[in-house]
């Protein structure tokens, strides 16, 4: 048996890589019945020589190939040789599926999702042994549930604020929602519910999301918002120094971000550059356009020289915080 998984949700398809690990038999035996191959550079040969390798103390081994998918999209410039070549190992390879050895599984993991025209696509579909399966990231409603159903899974409960505010600020990347979540039960325990205000306090992601919102206001030139909603972070228990020092990654972020945007850089190259959630490129890209690169840099600057003054001693913590945001009015 041969499998196709596909598609951007990396944690659905782990577990299921994991559930197939476990039907491996015993557990001290499971690495030595599983191979990895990196389908970009692995010949066909290494392929097949993993497939008909016997099981050692199992009834079943699993192959794992990566990527392999990508080697046979379609791209410009590609000699004649090239496509031969590749036409060639594709023959063999359908012809080799078809005799797959009953003792092993086969698996073909591509991490983005791939069109059914694709080859791999194609054998996994027409073959009575084959199996195709996409992994999509929920969203929307079905996110909402995948977070209630994942807290309930590990024992706990959760409010429906909670819910939003996690599937707003954190996303569909279930592996960090998974963690995020781990992180909140063992804080709340096994009585209590989780609730919006544990969400805040302990997912960085949501306290980002109200300096964001600080930034915006800032950016707007709404001094009033902007001290409102630093008065807020300061009741919620943020250290001075800690906000300042959040301003200021917020604005170097931004003036990189505006740098990069002006190189022509896409969004996924600017995720990739500065590490960067997709949720945060999203929203510090929009904020970007409230600032010229100069105002960013004159911004970021005074931010500095605002910190250096508090950490020698020069000025208080609270007032450094009070005076930039009261200098953004001019």
């Amino acid at each position: 048996m041969f499998y196709l998984f596909h598609g951007e949700d990396g944690y659905s398809r782990s577990l299921e890589l994991a559930k197939m690990k476990a039907k491996l038999g015993d557990p001290t035996t499971v690495d030595l019945n599983t191979t990895v191959l990196d389908g970009r550079k692995a010949t066909l040969d290494e392929l097949i020589f993993a497939c008909d390798t016997a099981p050692f103390l199992a009834e079943k081994r699993l192959v794992i190939v990566n990527d392999l998918a990508v080697r046979f999209k379609p791209q410009r410039g590609r000699t004649r040789i090239e496509s031969e070549r590749d036409n060639a190992f594709l023959q063999r390879l359908e012809e080799y599926l078809n005799q797959l050895p009953a003792s092993t599984r086969l698996v073909f993991v591509e991490r983005e999702a791939i069109k059914e025209r694709n080859p791999l696509h194609r054998f996994a579909s027409n073959s009575q042994h084959g199996y195709v399966r996409k992994f999509t990231p929920p969203k929307g409603r079905s996110l909402d549930r995948w977070i209630a159903d994942r807290v309930q899974e590990k024992g706990g409960r959760i409010e429906a604020g909670a819910v939003n505010l996690l599937a707003t600020f954190v996303g569909k990347d279930l592996r960090l929602l998974d963690q995020e979540i781990g992180k909140l039960l063992t804080y709340v325990g096994d009585e209590k519910p989780i609730t919006e205000r544990e969400v805040e306090l302990l997912v960085t992601y949501v306290q980002e999301a109200n300096i964001f919102h600080m930034v915006d206001a800032l950016g707007k030139r709404d001094i009033r918002q902007a001290m409102n909603l630093l008065h807020k972070l300061l009741e919620d228990g943020q250290h001075p120094l800690y906000l300042l020092h959040m301003i200021a990654r917020q604005f170097r972020i931004l003036l990189q971000i505006k740098d990069l945007l002006a190189k022509g850089t896409s969004a996924a190259d600017i995720r990739s550059l500065l590490g960067l959630h997709p949720f945060v490129v999203e929203k510090m890209t929009r904020q970007a356009s409230n600032f010229s690169v100069g105002q960013l840099e004159a911004i970021y600057h005074r931010l500095l020289e605002l910190d250096a003054a508090v950490k020698t001693g020069k000025m208080e913590d609270h007032l450094a915080l009070n005076i930039f945001v009261t200098e953004l009015r001019r």
